[in-house]
């Protein structure tokens, strides 16, 4: 059995995106309706400038006691994410969220048109624990070579 893509596993198949101006609170909103932990920044272009997900609403809006009404997404979300090829393996991808300690991928062609976002819960737990496998073969790796 091949394994899946991260653009096969999207659970999610359209962009739920919002303008850097807008608030945190409309964020919120969009991200609650959708059922989606995350939404894309993107400028009137079409570029990606960031993503704000549930954790940076968490960390970085709610913990600091910010208006989220007044405060903009481009004030709090991650500039300039990461992002894969929507033919990255499912399980390069985890090992890619585990090493860097997120959990939304944003999925972008060579083209850079946005297809949409990759969830840790995307993946399946098979996938998952060969990344773990791999990463934690990285950490041993990266420990013996000093």
């Amino acid at each position: 059995m091949t394994e899946r893509t991260v653009f096969q596993s999207m659970s999610q198949r359209h962009v739920l995106s919002l303008p850097p101006q807008a608030s945190v609170w409309e964020a919120a909103c969009v991200m609650t309706k959708a059922n989606c932990g995350s939404v894309l920044i993107i400028d009137p272009a079409g570029s990606l400038l960031g993503i704000l997900t549930e954790r940076d609403l968490m960390t970085r809006v709610l913990a600091k006691a910010l208006n989220p009404q007044a405060t903009h997404v481009s004030e709090v979300m991650t500039h300039n994410p990461h992002t894969v090829c929507p033919d990255l393996k499912v399980s390069e991808a985890v090992v890619i969220m585990i090493e860097r300690g997120f959990r939304h991928l944003p999925i972008v062609t060579s083209a850079s048109k946005i297809l949409g976002v990759f969830s840790i819960r995307d993946a399946l737990p098979r996938e998952i624990g060969a990344a773990v496998s791999v990463a934690e073969f990285n950490d041993q790796v990266n420990d013996a070579l000093g």
